[in-house]
């Protein structure tokens, strides 16, 4: 077997680890290993095809993906400190109310609660937005939930209801 059959079936098991891990730090290293196998099977071809642009690209590879990336990657674990995994928490239940509730009432806080989870994750990375971007996103947030309310309250007069799986059947 060619060593590059060998490095794609091993690209291919990283795969699956990751899908399988619930660690960052094991994910994060499984996306290392990954990126080694992927600049090892590129480098290889370079040898084979005696192409040297391969060698460059094998390289630049290696140097971002196996060594920049995951560094910078786990210096932002360790700056946000468990931040990270509560945000993602909050956005994904918010989602999780866009998506599976059927008032519109129910998917306006969904929404609500994603743009809290987004804010958390901001706070932590960046230890705070500066002053006008977090005015500006709250002023856009508040404007969307006024015009939402006002489309909810028309819904609720005309059709008596604001369920919108009832609302599918006015089909056009």
């Amino acid at each position: 077997m060619h060593i590059i059959n060998i490095f794609a079936i091993i690209i291919i098991f990283t795969v699956f680890y990751m899908a399988t891990v619930k660690r960052i730090t094991s994910l994060i290293n499984g996306f290392l290993v990954q990126s080694l196998f992927i600049s090892l099977y590129v480098f290889s071809e370079g040898v084979l095809t005696k192409n040297m642009e391969l060698y460059s690209v094998a390289f630049i590879l290696f140097l971002l993906k196996v060594i920049v990336i995951p560094l910078i990657l786990k210096q932002l674990i360790k700056n946000i400190k468990g931040a990270f995994s509560i945000s993602l928490f909050i956005t994904l239940v918010g989602m999780f109310l866009m998506i599976f509730r059927k008032k519109a009432i129910s998917q306006i806080i969904g929404l609500l609660v994603m743009e809290n989870g987004l804010f958390l994750l901001a706070a932590a990375i960046a230890n705070g937005l500066p002053f006008f971007i977090e005015i500006t996103i709250f002023f856009d947030i508040l404007v969307s939930v006024m015009i939402l309310g006002v489309f909810v309250y028309r819904i609720n007069t005309l059709f008596t209801h604001i369920d919108t799986n009832k609302l599918t059947r006015l089909k056009g």
